[in-house]
């Protein structure tokens, strides 16, 4: 994996979490794919379990954004680091909440997630509400 084929991969999660198309969240990840949510947490295990996690509990479409970039690459793992944003409502003019998150991607040889981990802080001051 290089540079732009991370920031590739990132461009195509923003939209499918856009969209929750579930055809765009499988393209993303490996059949065996792990994703891990929290770092203590036990992942989701498989590319369908992964689909229907996404699937749960959506964001009402229209009421945030993200923007995420790699930082560093080593082989087929990835680290990245961005901003998931979310407003009152669709109109996007009050922020809600906002995130600093950092992925840790393992990728396979054709460029789907094997594993996903995900970190994310809020700004001081901001309930987790």
């Amino acid at each position: 994996m290089n540079r732009s084929d991370v920031a590739a991969w990132l461009d195509a999660y923003v939209e499918a979490w856009k969209t929750y198309s579930p055809e765009a969240i499988a393209t993303l990840f490996a059949e065996d794919a792990e994703y891990t949510y929290e770092p203590f947490d036990e992942p989701v295990k498989g590319r369908d379990a992964i689909v229907a996690s996404w699937l749960t509990n959506r964001d009402p479409e229209g009421t945030y954004e993200a923007r995420y970039e790699p930082i560093a690459i080593d082989g087929d793992v990835a680290v990245a680091n961005g901003r998931s944003r979310y407003f009152k409502d669709s109109t996007r003019t009050e922020l809600a909440r906002q995130w600093d998150n950092l992925f840790v991607i393992r990728f396979d040889g054709a460029g789907r997630c094997v594993s996903f981990r995900e970190w994310y802080m809020p700004p001081p001051k901001q309930s987790e509400s």
